[in-house]
């Protein structure tokens, strides 16, 4: 009886430590580069800036793409909102993007609490938004037109016009000023962007009846509630995959089980979830992390790859899959 109230006790703390945790992240570029931040493929600041603080997270970890106003190449990484491997709150964690050896990534460069007062004064170099899993919309500018009109006037300049007539000779002459006007103008210009980001962070409303289809393409299928990266257009139907996962099932050894999935996978568009399912029918960490790094060519949503992580025991595997991922 005590271990079973020893245990209910432990997981109601768990639970409310899940609950209560709200943590920032800032995101700074040390070589001032401006940039737009995406967390688990949402985008956050529909304005580039050089440090974006991002409030109310309350998970331990986020998939981040680090999108470059100036078209360098973008930055993956995941962002590790815990310490020492315990689950914080009222934690602020900064990542700075360094240069490591060409490469730019995301490194974790200090922890401190949330202050409990506020500065009434913005940081006018940083961004401060509130996690949203709703792309916020685009931003736009309008340009103002200028037109600049100039005279030039040339004073004592002469005309003169000859007229003939048979029975005498008329002479016109005019004498006066000659005024010569240029001008210049712009055009005006109204552009509505949010970051200058690849159109697959935004999906169609439009459905049918295969769940609608995404980034306007008539012919491939949109996930309900996601709005990230789309790797491949139709994932593999239920019946089919729950068929596979009992052929996968039926073999003895995770070789075998292996073998299996890679076939199953290699012919197939799957979903983050049943990529899940189907590594949690191996039994190594290693085959775990074999199928994952298979799968990751032929997942559709890979804006949630970030949630096989739980599928895991270590972290190396972790760190060894995000590296993959970001290598292809």
């Amino acid at each position: 009886m005590r271990l079973l109230f020893t245990t209910l006790a432990l997981a109601v703390l768990v639970s409310f430590t899940a609950v209560s945790q709200n943590n920032n992240l800032v995101v700074y570029s040390q070589d001032g580069y401006k940039f737009s931040l995406v967390l688990n493929g949402i985008l956050q600041n529909a304005k580039p800036s050089t440090s974006v603080k991002v409030t109310g997270l309350n998970a331990t970890n986020y998939q981040a793409k680090v999108i470059f106003e100036n078209k360098m190449p973008d930055v993956n990484g995941n962002v590790y909102l815990m310490w020492g491997g315990n689950v914080t709150s009222n934690t602020e964690y900064s990542y700075s993007l360094v240069d490591a050896k060409g490469v730019i990534k995301l490194k974790l460069k200090s922890t401190e609490p949330i202050p409990v007062q506020v500065s009434n004064t913005p940081d006018p170099q940083q961004t401060t938004v509130v996690y949203t899993t709703i792309a916020p919309p685009p931003v736009t500018v309008e340009t103002t037109t200028t037109t600049v009109e100039t005279t030039t006037s040339m004073p004592g300049a002469n005309i003169g016009i000859n007229i003939s007539i048979p029975t005498e000779q008329a002479v016109i002459s005019t004498n006066g000023n000659v005024n010569t006007t240029s001008t210049y103008s712009t055009t005006t210009t109204t552009t509505t962007s949010g970051t200058g980001m690849n159109n697959n962070y935004s999906n169609s409303n439009n459905n049918n009846n295969n769940g609608g289809y995404n980034n306007n393409n008539q012919n491939s299928y949109v996930l309900q509630g996601y709005s990230g990266i789309y790797g491949c257009p139709y994932p593999m139907g239920q019946s089919d995959f729950e068929s596979a996962k009992q052929t996968i099932s039926s073999k003895g050894f995770d070789e075998s089980r292996l073998t299996i999935a890679k076939q199953i996978i290699g012919s197939n568009c799957m979903l983050c979830s049943q990529i899940k399912e189907l590594m949690k029918l191996m039994s190594f960490e290693e085959t775990k992390l074999d199928l994952a790094k298979f799968a990751w060519n032929h997942n559709l949503d890979k804006g949630n790859y970030y949630k096989l992580n739980d599928a895991f025991s270590f972290e190396s595997s972790i760190e060894e899959l995000n590296t993959y991922t970001q290598s292809h």
